[in-house]
Formats: C-alpha cells, structure tokens, sequence
C-alpha cells in the first residue's frame, strides 16, 4: 500500500511538476501550457473502465486503455506534431512516467503487491 511520500510524490508530479515543466520549456505561454498539461489528467478517464475502478497497488502502465505501450507510441508520435500536440504529448508521456514511477516505489515495497501486473517482468528487471 502506498505511503504518504509515495502519494504526495505522485500528485506533486501529477499536479506540481507540471507547472516547472510550462514555465521552462514553454515559457511565453506557460499558463496556457500548464492548463494543457492538467488537461492530460483525463487520460485517467480509462481507469473508469477498470472494475473495480480503484484498487490499491493496481499498477495503471499496462492496465488502462489509455496507459498501454501502444497509446504510450501514440503520445511519442505527438511530439513530432506542432502546436498544441507537442504540449499535450509532452503532458501525457510526464503522467505515464509519474505512474511508472509509482509502479516502480509500490513494486520495490511490496513485490507480491504487483505480481499479477502486466508489467511485472519489467519491474522485476529494475529492480
């Protein structure tokens, strides 16, 4: 189960993070990119899918629709597009990096916690 630094990490990269990362890379308009980066938090719509919709220690890469390593290609691809795609790639591959990350602290703490993730081989690779 998640601890306090895990949590507070995890939403400090979902929700913080993303305002250093406007103001650096996008700074004539960095409000702007920083609501497009919120904005990328829908991708977590496709955890509504899941049943249950949340569960402890449920790793999301792998999971979700929207967390698969085909849609993470996807957001790669977008990159590569201009404006606005660029931030919004840019937001939806830092929030599958933050769930990684997560995957990675839960998997280090509790190894059986993960077992039955689709990206256990990975983790187990890691770490």
């Amino acid at each position: 189960m998640a601890g306090y630094g895990q949590t507070i990490l995890h939403y400090f990269l979902h929700l913080g993070f993303p305002l250093l990362i406007a103001f650096v890379f996008f700074r004539q308009n960095w409000k702007r990119a920083y609501l497009i980066l919120l904005a990328t938090m829908l991708v977590d719509l496709d955890h509504l899918l899941a049943s249950p919709v949340f569960q402890a220690n449920r790793c999301s890469i792998n999971f979700h629709p929207l967390h698969t390593v085909y849609a993470i290609f996807g957001y790669v691809g977008l990159l590569f597009l201009g404006k606005p795609y660029r931030i919004i790639g840019v937001g939806l591959l830092f929030h599958m990096l933050t769930d990684f990350i997560d995957c990675l602290w839960t998997f280090s703490r509790c190894k059986a916690c993960l077992q039955d993730s689709p990206i256990v081989e990975l983790l187990q690779w890691l770490l």
